[in-house]
């Protein structure tokens, strides 16, 4: 992966984990620093990702055959990576993503038991090997947060025990790298939750 001025942070966790509430408050604090932020989500963020993100979270696609569910995914995210998140970073600014490839990795590659190694393979050939500076994981017991939940997509709609795999999965993601991943509890009041990352994000920029 060539490096870039700008800084890639990625949101992940379980349904109703409250990411959307804390990228918008990371997002206000870094352009009260000065950054040019840019938010995103996955899969989404160009009108071709958008598209193929209708089709993966739609109830209308219910039974949708799970490689053909991963393969879309990877083919959002390299558009959206190509057309969005790259052209930002180039020219510096700070790109906070509503999810990324460990969700692929989450859901597909443990969810639906397709092999987390061929999935992440798959999303690295698909973004020319971006991976986020900082990823940010919001935990919560699916059993909680699907309660948060009020018009569930295709995914949000699946067994419990399918949203436990994930939970797991991303525990075990980041478990593995610690320096490249923050875990926090979803369940913390959230400016200290937003407190907490702010401080991350700013010691990940300080240098920059």
């Amino acid at each position: 992966m060539l490096a870039s001025p700008g800084a890639f942070i990625a949101f992940e966790g379980g349904e109703g984990a409250g990411k959307s509430t804390q990228e918008q408050l990371l997002a206000e604090h870094l352009i009260a620093a000065g950054h040019e932020v840019v938010r995103t989500r996955e899969p989404g963020g160009t009108p071709a990702a958008e598209a193929m993100r209708n089709i993966v979270l739609s109830p209308q696609y219910l039974g949708l055959d799970a490689r053909s569910e991963a393969l879309l995914f990877a083919a959002a995210r390299g558009e959206h990576v190509a057309r969005v998140i790259r052209p930002a970073l180039d020219r510096g600014a700070v790109v906070v993503c509503d999810r990324y490839l460990d969700s692929s990795v989450a859901y597909q590659g443990y969810g639906r038991d397709l092999g987390a190694e061929k999935v992440r393979d798959l999303s690295l050939w698909a973004t020319n090997n971006l991976l986020p500076d900082l990823t940010i994981v919001l935990d919560i017991d699916p059993l909680l947060g699907l309660t948060r939940i009020t018009n569930p997509d295709r995914l949000e709609a699946e067994p419990i025990e399918y949203h436990v795999r994930v939970r797991a999965a991303f525990l075990a993601i980041a478990g593995a790298d610690s320096e490249r991943y923050l875990v926090l509890d979803a369940t913390l009041p959230k400016g200290e939750i937003a407190a907490v990352i702010a401080g991350r994000v700013d010691r990940l920029l300080a240098p920059r």
